[in-house]
């Protein structure tokens, strides 16, 4: 028997989404311009699936759009299932725990799950979150304040970061330089 997953496209000013529900939780929210991203990953958590296009399943769409029309929190109790191992589910628990407008190190998470050399494998747990967004992935960036790699691209996590009102350490010292040295 194929599982039944609800979905809905949603627009965003960084690109379409694909949000998708199964038994009232979000089991999956991506780019919608990476399918191969999370087409593998559905067939590896459900086996056989058929998607079915609905309008605002439980009212996360409308929670999202809020999201994307600024109020940032408004996606902070949507209910969610990743599907991951014990680990994964650990981290991405950790992940729904940082608030929106604040980041961390992918180190200092892995000192809050416990285990301050996990670093490499928390690296790994956060690139295969399958809910983006409301999974906050976006917001663990590099010890140095860099921005790290991100499933959607880091030019969209620069976007969501700044939709929060996180200016990353690395960029501001770039614009303070800019600041001091004339340019803009």
């Amino acid at each position: 028997m194929s599982t039944i997953i609800l979905t809905d496209h949603i627009e965003t000013p960084i690109g379409p989404m694909l949000l998708m529900v199964r038994d009232d939780r979000i089991i999956g929210l991506e780019f919608d311009d990476q399918p191969e991203r999370y087409l593998k990953d559905l067939r590896h958590r459900f086996g056989e699936f058929t998607f079915a296009e609905t309008s605002n399943p439980c009212g996360f769409s409308d929670q999202l759009r809020a999201y994307y029309a600024g109020d940032i929190r408004a996606i902070d109790a949507l209910p969610t299932i990743g599907g991951g191992t014990p680990f994964q589910e650990r981290v991405w628990t950790e992940l729904r725990r940082i608030p929106a407008g604040t980041t961390i190190s992918y180190g200092e998470l892995a000192v809050r799950l416990g285990d301050k050399k996990a670093t490499r494998a928390v690296g790994l747990a956060n690139g295969r979150n399958p809910i983006s967004v409301v999974v906050p992935c976006h917001r663990v960036i590099g010890a140095d304040g860099s921005l790290t790699g991100y499933g959607g691209g880091v030019p969209r996590k620069k976007w969501l970061l700044a939709h929060e009102g996180v200016v990353p350490a690395k960029e501001r010292t770039n614009r303070q330089a800019d600041l001091f040295s004339g340019g803009f």
